[in-house]
């Protein structure tokens, strides 16, 4: 669980960088959540765009694939959110 200290350092982090995947009308697939789930081991933090003409809010979006990929969920605006998982192996993100 991440205290609001390290939620707003990771808001900053995630602030420079441009959303990698989008979630359009076919929602959360299981081919999609292991990407995402690909990405986070990479990365740690990622941002992924909802698409206007997707059914579902991208507050749903994130809850769903941040429990999927045993992430956090750091932060949603409008149509983007941003989840955040420690990696494994190349953890790159030093938490305050």
């Amino acid at each position: 669980m991440l205290t609001g200290k390290q939620r707003s350092y990771l808001k900053g982090l995630a602030n420079g960088i441009e959303p990698i995947f989008q979630v359009g009308k076919n929602g959360i697939t299981e081919n999609f959540i292991k990407q995402v789930d690909e990405s986070l081991e990479a990365r740690e933090l990622i941002k992924i765009k909802v698409l206007n003409n997707s059914l579902l809010d991208a507050k749903e979006v994130a809850l769903e694939l941040a429990e999927s990929t045993k992430a956090e969920f750091v932060q949603s605006i409008g149509n983007k959110f941003i989840l955040y998982r420690e990696s494994k192996d190349n953890k790159k993100i030093q938490l305050p």
